[in-house]
């Protein structure tokens, strides 16, 4: 679960991420977003597993969220990368 809290006293957004599949059978996140959503597609040994998460959770700009998300799920150790 993706979850955006907006921090007015320090002005920034944080993304804190829950339920994620475990990176050892799922080292692939791919990122994308419609006019709703913002999906995250989980790969790698096991079955695959998609994540939705709607639009009007995550706040402020979308695509500032999307690239949040690949960072951080780059920085917590999934191949992330950006879906078409």
């Amino acid at each position: 679960m993706l979850i955006c809290f907006h921090d007015y006293a320090k002005l920034a957004t944080v993304l804190r991420l829950t339920g994620l599949p475990p990176i050892s059978r799922y080292p692939i996140a791919t990122v994308t977003r419609d006019g709703e959503n913002i999906s995250i597609h989980f790969g790698g040994l096991s079955e695959e597993q998609t994540m939705n998460v709607p639009l009007k959770y995550v706040g402020g700009d979308e695509e500032e969220a999307e690239l949040r998300l690949l960072a951080r799920l780059q920085e917590i150790g999934y191949q992330a990368q950006r879906g078409s």
